[in-house]
């Protein structure tokens, strides 16, 4: 959540400045500003969208060769203009911040500005950060010192910017906790919160670890770290080629970014398990150097996961105990970090995160490490993200960038390689045929194809949306392995449509839910032709008798016929293990659909991050 840009350069970086923004505008926000220097500190905020921020500049014809942009989501304080970033302090020389995160000790530290006489006039703890930098710079005369002083009197997540007047020809920047790094271009430096806010500068980036502190001037940087030294010791840091593509990040001849990630994913599945398709057997090496060692000491598995990515984790649930003979535990990410559980030396902690910058996840799988596991793996679908530096395996799901905040490829991507996993440790612990082991190439070699015909059902689903889009709730159901699956599409809709929706285990309406069943409450059923089909049948009759609408995704070969108040869209014939990433798609599309027809931000629901990264 939230987005910072920062530029140096030979030319004007405002048109830079803005274009990042609008790069970054799929992590979420509600307020947008900048600030460039030239002679003189220039700021502009709004709220509302970047497209706002863009007017106020075309109207104040703001330049500088030097600058820091931000867009904010709110955490302390109303979206507001006072409460938007930069945020400035000095009254000799004027420095101006933006920040990413939150400040844990941002109350104890404004008592302290205050007695010292600064005035605070934003309900941000940002406003802390500037004030404090002012405080160090008065102190030693020098920005970079200032910052690295500060910054080791914050406790908290943070990325942060900083620029000041009598400078104008350079920007520091830090990271702790919240994803930051650096663009070295042939015309100037610059820094993001995300790669593909500098792909029309460069594609030459650094990764900042935990504690950098970068100075970035024109045609040269320098970084320390300050972990262990509050001034920082020098250090260096490879220097990465992205591969992202502009392509890659802009929406083409869709309509919505969601759009072109639902269709997008058969594509993302075959490149995420390009490597089994060209292979005869299954390694444990496609998890990494160390993986053949680490899962043959591997006697169970803990996932923590938030989100859709813990819908992901359910679903591997089923499939590590059933075909993997694994004991599985899947935890909340946010719930995990604050219990206090026993620790297995010898269970596998598998973190799965879209961006590997989700802040729960990251303290989970520390707070892992720390009671004791050795072991950690991560699903994720960002090569230099923090989760994959910290873990010792790590499989890369290789979706793409995905900017729609409702995850629809990440997912589908995420379960893709999970299944891998099964598979690759059912036949580690000789659970697996070798006849089994081919069988299972071959279907996993065949999903791409199977999930481009699920999408071919959009034309239903559309038809079912228009019904949908008057409604204030809806169950989703499912059993076994699909309960998983209809939490995601329950998920999906509350998340674009606004929709009240909720996912039960089918044999759980008779338990409570049941009455809530009405001729205004939709049921979505999830009905695969697997051997919970005739338990399933039974709890839709008791929908049905009950004067409730049903609307069925079933397979080909499911016995499930249509009649009053009874709808059903047909997918291919059973999947078997894939059948749940199969039945995802029309779930997706029935979300899209109903947001389409609410007239909602698909790609930007309201106060949604893409990336969260506070707590």
């Amino acid at each position: 959540m939230c987005g910072i840009v920062g530029a140096v350069a030979r030319d004007n970086v405002v048109p830079v400045l803005l274009e990042g923004l609008l790069r970054l505008e799929y992590r979420g926000y509600d307020s947008a500003g900048l600030v460039v220097s030239n002679n003189s500190l220039h700021r502009l905020r709004t709220t509302g969208r970047v497209a706002e921020l863009i007017k106020l500049v075309g109207e104040q014809n703001a330049e500088g060769l030097a600058g820091i942009a931000h867009t904010r989501w709110a955490t302390h304080g109303a979206p507001s203009e006072r409460n938007a970033h930069p945020h400035i302090s000095g009254t000799e020389s004027q420095i101006a911040v933006v920040h990413n995160g939150i400040i844990e000790n941002h109350e104890s530290m404004r008592e302290r500005l205050q007695t010292d006489g600064y005035v605070f006039v934003s309900d941000t703890d940002t406003e802390v950060i500037a004030h404090l930098v002012d405080y160090h710079l008065k102190q030693t005369q020098d920005l970079f010192k200032a910052v690295c002083l500060s910054i080791a009197e914050l406790q908290g997540a943070y990325a942060i910017g900083v620029m000041e007047e009598i400078r104008p020809d350079r920007i520091i920047v830090a990271r702790n906790g919240a994803p930051l790094l650096l663009g070295l271009g042939e015309d100037g430096n610059y820094a993001a919160s995300d790669a593909s806010a500098l792909l029309k500068v460069t594609r030459n980036m650094i990764y900042l670890e935990e504690g950098d502190v970068a100075e970035l001037v024109r045609d040269q940087y320098r970084i320390v770290n300050c972990l262990n030294n509050q001034l920082g010791e020098p250090v260096e840091r490879v220097v990465h080629k992205s591969d992202l593509s502009n392509e890659a990040i802009e929406m083409g001849p869709y309509d919505h970014f969601m759009q072109k990630e639902v269709f997008e994913q058969p594509g993302a599945v075959a490149n995420t398990l390009e490597m089994v398709f060209n292979a005869q057997s299954i390694s444990p090496n496609l998890f990494g150097a160390q993986a053949e060692s680490v899962l043959s000491d591997t006697d169970s598995i803990l996932i923590l996961a938030c989100g859709t990515s813990y819908h992901a984790g359910l679903v591997a649930q089923y499939w590590l105990e059933t075909v993997a003979g694994m004991p599985c535990s899947v935890q909340i990410a946010s719930e995990y970090r604050y219990r206090d559980p026993i620790a297995n030396p010898k269970t596998l902690v598998v973190g799965i995160s879209q961006s590997g910058e989700t802040a729960d996840t990251l303290a989970a799988v520390s707070y892992a490490k720390e009671l004791g596991h050795q072991y950690s793996l991560a699903v994720c679908n960002v090569a230099e993200s923090a989760l994959v530096r910290q873990t010792t395996l790590r499989f890369l799901t290789r979706a793409g960038p995905e900017i729609g905040v409702a995850s629809t490829k990440a997912f589908t991507t995420q379960l893709a390689s999970l299944l891998l996993l099964t598979v690759t440790l059912a036949k580690m612990r000789n659970k697996l045929s070798a006849e089994r082991e081919q069988q299972m190439i071959r279907a996993l070699r065949h999903l791409p194809a199977a999930l481009q015909s699920s999408l071919q059902v959009e034309p239903e689903v559309e038809v079912w949306a228009r019904r949908f889009s008057e409604k204030h709730h809806a169950l989703f159901l499912g059993r076994g392995v699909h309960y998983p699956i209809a939490m995601e599409g329950a998920l999906k809709l509350k998340e674009i449509s606004y929709i009240h929706a909720e996912a039960y285990a089918a044999g759980e309406l008779k338990h409570g839910p049941l009455a809530l069943v009405d001729s205004e409450m939709p049921i979505v059923a999830i009905a695969p032709n697997d051997q919970l089909l005739g338990k399933l049948k039974s709890n839709l009759q008791e929908v049905h008798a009950r004067g409730g609408e049903l609307y069925v995704f079933a397979d080909a070969d499911s016995q499930i016929e249509e009649s009053e108040n009874l709808h059903v869209i047909r997918l291919a014939e059973h999947a078997g293990l894939l059948s749940p990433i199969l039945h995802t798609i029309p779930l997706q599309l029935l979300a899209y659909h109903v947001a389409l027809k609410k007239g909602t931000d698909v790609d930007k629901p309201r106060n949604l991050a893409k990336a969260v990264t506070v707590e």
